[in-house]
This record gives structure tokens, C-alpha cells and sequence, in this order.
């Protein structure tokens, strides 16, 4: 899951066109505002300084407010600083610029200056976001404030096939934004829910690009995890409260999802020793959202390093990260954590973990009426023609006869087979007792 820290955060992501700009209310009121100077942006000259000398030491020259650009704060912020570094002589005016601009570049001094910072850390990118205000924003956007209602479990739902009890004990945790672990046989659909549950909370929230502590860089946004929106109209210009702080991403609830493949070491600031820029971890990046352990007991690390691990965590709601400078810093632990498994949780970690996780919820097999139903419209949705004896004859010869359990899965998957059939053999899309055999036979294999 984790990704190595690109050597800038200016990351050219695609975002989703919104149709309108989101209501402050659609975002829990939290709203980063631009600010109108450098101590309400939480930052100091020096940071600004090594930002600009980086970010010129990479691109040869620019104007000024393309350098604003880079960094996202208002020309009128870098500014000052852009004078101050002139009148040290560390960059120069190479050129004029359109509306009283100039084309600024480093001096022998400004290089050497550029180069020792470069050293440290090589992110140009946006200006960083204090720790405080990131914290300030989570609790302020958290889930719990959302609590979402039955009908908003029934939306984010609405393509499964679950029993009013399952909705019922999901919408439970997350209108708590509680902990809640899945689980059941393989195929019945808990990956789904656990990727989908946080759709029913409001759709979006604030995050920051970069995180700064005490001069360390943390990269929080990450486009492989988030989806970020933009607003489809520009800043009112005249109306200074509405101008948005563009060190901040508004993003989609984010969704993190981690299998086998998740270690201690992912859950931790990893820093990129070619860089200097600190990723942040997994579940820091979930915070707002919802943060998924899928096939949980079979990870790399054991159940007790992961309980050790996050006990106080899931206890206080905060975390502790120590950084690679030794530093330590507490941050929110404030997602929906989804533990799904295959396996039996008593059998899979301890008595103390299970009471962290207070929702428990099995996804058990779809019974013959909710297996049949989702057949049918399955079979409509791929634009199958069929008559309803087709399920009865499924159902009797392929799963009563042998005492085969029904899967959530098991629909889709045998359609899915049928269709690559009917695409092969260039045949009408029919649902036939033979082809339906051949389905079976290929799926199950004779098991």
C-alpha cells in the first residue's frame, strides 16, 4: 500500500469536476480559508525560503506568482518573502512579468544556499500545513459527526443483497464510528461491505497536502489513495472568506484497503532516504474515512503485534507515530476500522482485542430466496434471457443434490462463466440447463 514519496507533492493528479462548490454543511464546516498572512498559515519565512530555492534551483526561473502557484499561497504572502531573498542576494530578477511581476533566479549564493537545503529534503512542493490545524481538521470532520441514518445504510447498500439485520448492524457502528469486524465464509460479499460502508456518511472532507513538525515533511495526500474533487467555479475574488487555502485537498471519504500484504512498518512515518520526505502511514492517510484489513489473520505481521500495536489506539482514539528524526507526535485515530476475515475471530486474536472492536457482524450465506433473487436480476442486468425454471433447476442439481452451500458470489460468478460461454461460441445470451452445466463444471471444478 505504501508508495514512495515523489520528490515534490505537486503531484498532477486527476480530480472529479463537482457541478457546483460543496456547502460548507457537505463538509462538516470545516473550510480551510486562504490565509491573509504567513503566522495564520501557521508558517515561517524560513520554510517559504526553502521552498522557493528549491523550487528554483529545479526550474532554472519563474515568475513570482508562479511560484505562489507552486507552493499554493497567494502572491501576496511569498511576496515579502521574494524581496527579503533579493536583498540577501540569493535570487535576482532574470526579467519582467506580466502584471508587475518579475522572472526570479538564484544568484551563486542563492545555488549554494538551495543546494544545502536540497541536501536535507528535496519537496518544493506545497507550502506544509502546521500539525495543529491538521489535527483541529479531523476531529472537526470526523465521522461521528455525521451519523448516518438507516435509509444512508440502505443507499451505500443498494447494489448487495444483505438481510435488514446485517444494515442494521453495520449502520449501528458506523453512526458510532466505532471499530467493526466482519466475518463469515469466503464469497459472501464482506470486501464489499467493508469497501462500501463509508458511503453512507457525508461525501467529503478536507485533508492537506503536506504536514509539517518542526521541519520535518510529511506527504498526507496521495493519489493513489484519494480521489480529490475540484470545485467547478473560481474563487470569489472579492469575497476573502470564501477564497479556498490550496494547501488543502478536498477529497472523497477516503477508503483504505490492506490484505496480506500489511507489515508494522506500514503503519509507521517511512522516510524517503533519496528524498528526505516522511509517507505518512495507513492509517493516517484513513483518517476521515475508513481504514479496511481484509483476510485479516493472514497477514505479515502476527495478531498480536497488530494488538500491541493499536490497543491504545482503538482505546483513546489518538495514535503515536515516532518519526525517523526520533521525534514522537500524537495524531488522530479517528476512522471506521473494518477487520474482515474468513476465519473465526476468537481463534484469531484474544479476548482483550475483540473488546476494542465492539460491533461483531456475520455475513452469513444468502438463503434460496435471496440467492434466487439476486440470480435473477443479475442475469437481467447482463441482459440474459431466461425462464425462472432455469434457477430451480441450478438450485436442485447443482447445490441440493450434493449439499453445496450457497454463496453471495456464486451468482455473478457462474453468469459471468455462462457469458464467456455464450461470447466464444458466438450463441444468443440464453440461460440453458446446458450451459449452466458447463458454468458449474468449470467453476467448482468437482470440488
Amino acid at each position: 500500500m505504501q508508495t514512495a514519496a515523489p520528490s515534490t507533492a505537486s503531484v498532477n493528479a486527476t480530480v472529479a469536476v463537482l457541478p457546483r462548490r460543496p456547502s460548507r454543511a457537505e463538509t462538516h464546516g470545516f473550510f480551510p480559508s486562504e490565509p491573509q498572512s504567513l503566522e495564520a498559515a501557521g508558517l515561517h519565512f524560513a520554510e517559504i525560503e526553502g521552498l522557493i530555492l528549491k523550487f528554483l534551483l529545479n526550474r532554472g526561473n519563474a515568475s513570482g506568482r508562479h511560484i505562489a502557484s507552486q507552493i499554493k499561497l497567494p502572491f501576496g504572502l511569498i511576496s515579502p518573502v521574494l524581496d527579503d531573498l533579493k536583498s540577501h542576494m540569493l535570487v535576482t530578477y532574470r526579467d519582467s512579468a506580466p502584471m508587475n511581476d518579475y522572472l526570479y533566479e538564484l544568484t551563486e549564493g542563492g545555488l549554494m544556499r538551495a543546494r544545502q537545503r536540497n541536501e536535507r529534503c528535496t519537496f518544493f512542493g506545497a507550502a506544509p500545513v502546521n500539525l495543529k490545524d491538521y489535527v483541529d481538521s479531523v476531529w472537526k470532520q470526523s465521522i461521528e459527526k455525521s451519523k448516518p441514518r438507516l435509509a444512508d445504510l440502505k443507499r451505500a447498500f443498494a447494489e448487495l443483497q444483505l438481510p435488514p439485520a446485517v444494515v442494521s448492524q453495520i449502520g449501528q457502528a458506523v453512526n458510532a464510528g466505532r471499530a467493526l469486524f466482519l466475518y463469515g465464509q469466503p464469497g459472501n460479499g464482506k470486501t464489499s461491505i467493508a469497501e462500501r460502508v463509508i458511503r453512507a456518511v457525508s461525501e467529503y472532507v478536507w485533508i492537506p497536502r503536506t504536514i509539517t513538525v518542526t521541519d520535518e515533511i510529511i506527504r498526507l495526500y496521495d493519489p493513489s489513495t484519494h480521489e480529490a474533487v475540484q470545485f467547478a467555479s473560481e474563487d470569489d475574488d472579492f469575497d476573502v472568506a470564501n477564497r479556498v487555502d490550496h494547501r488543502w485537498v478536498l477529497i472523497k471519504r477516503p477508503t483504505v484497503v490492506a490484505g496480506g500484504e500489511l507489515t508494522l512498518q506500514m503503519l509507521e512515518c517511512n522516510r524517503n532516504p533519496a528524498t528526505g520526505i516522511n509517507e505518512a502511514p495507513l492509517q493516517m492517510k484513513s483518517n476521515g474515512g475508513a481504514l479496511v484489513i481484509d483476510d485479516f489473520g493472514r497477514q505479515r505481521i502476527s495478531t498480536t503485534e497488530l494488538l500491541n500495536r493499536w490497543i491504545v489506539p482503538l482505546e483513546k482514539g489518538h495514535d503515536y507515530l515516532s518519526l525517523p528524526s526520533g521525534r514522537q507526535i500524537e495524531v488522530p485515530f479517528a476512522q471506521l476500522l473494518v477487520f474482515s476475515t474468513n476465519l473465526d475471530p476468537t481463534q484469531i486474536v484474544d479476548e482483550a482485542f475483540l473488546r476494542r472492536i465492539p460491533y461483531k457482524v456475520e455475513v452469513f450465506d444468502p438463503s434460496e430466496a435471496d440467492f434466487r433473487a439476486l440470480f435473477c436480476r443479475s442475469a437481467t442486468q447482463m441482459g440474459f434471457s431466461f425462464e425462472p425454471q432455469i434457477v430451480d433447476y441450478l438450485l436442485d442439481k447443482h447445490y441440493r443434490s450434493n449439499g453445496r452451500g450457497l454463496r453471495f458470489c456464486h451468482s455473478r460468478d457462474i453468469l459471468l462463466q455462462v457469458k464467456n460461454l455464450c461470447e466464444f461460441h458466438e450463441q444468443p445470451f440464453v440461460l440453458t440447463e446446458t450451459n449452466i452445466d458447463v458454468a458449474i463444471y468449470n467453476y467448482f471444478a468437482g470440488l
